[in-house]
């Protein structure tokens, strides 16, 4: 069954502008977009309760006054991408797991590249700890919000030091 974006809100963050897309149920996409303030106010959302809850717990969480997001979500993706999706969201804040770590815990060894590649499709960054996600030898590899989006969150987080490249 195809999740089509019945509501769609807006966040200004200290990462940019942030486009939240939800349906009845649940956030089903959080996106990085270029919109700047001036076409952020040109734009008419059309916010609903899941969406004002996201706003309020990322808002929370940039203040550094959330640890773990409770608003429902409804990803779209493969069963392996859910279930790698599932697995990043018990990574606890301000902690750092490898690629193999995830491919470990789905009892699957031999599918660090899958979950590598899962992690780089996940649509609802953030809430989704995908950044979190680091390389064997501890460098930040892979975000698809840029790595200084990805440094400025495990920043936030407080994780422990992590080669750039």
């Amino acid at each position: 069954m195809e999740q089509l974006s019945e509501h769609i809100g807006y966040l200004n963050t200290p990462l940019g502008i942030i486009k939240i897309e939800a349906n009845k149920e649940a956030i089903i996409a959080l996106n990085f977009t270029s919109l700047n303030d001036f076409e952020l106010k040109q734009l008419h959302p059309t916010d609903n309760i899941l969406i004002k809850e996201a706003k309020q717990e990322l808002v929370a969480y940039f203040d550094r006054k959330l640890f773990s997001f409770h608003v429902p979500l409804a990803p779209k993706g493969t069963e392996f991408q859910k279930r790698v999706w599932k697995e990043l969201t018990e990574i606890s804040y301000g902690v750092t797991n490898t690629y193999k770590d995830i491919s470990l815990k789905l009892d699957s060894p031999q599918s660090v590249r899958a979950v590598g590649t899962a992690n780089g499709a996940n649509p609802i960054p953030i809430i989704i700890p995908c950044h979190r996600v680091i390389g064997a030898d501890g460098s930040m590899v892979g975000y698809s919000g840029g790595l200084w989006r990805k440094q400025f969150l495990l920043g936030l987080e407080g994780a422990r030091s992590l080669k750039l490249f």
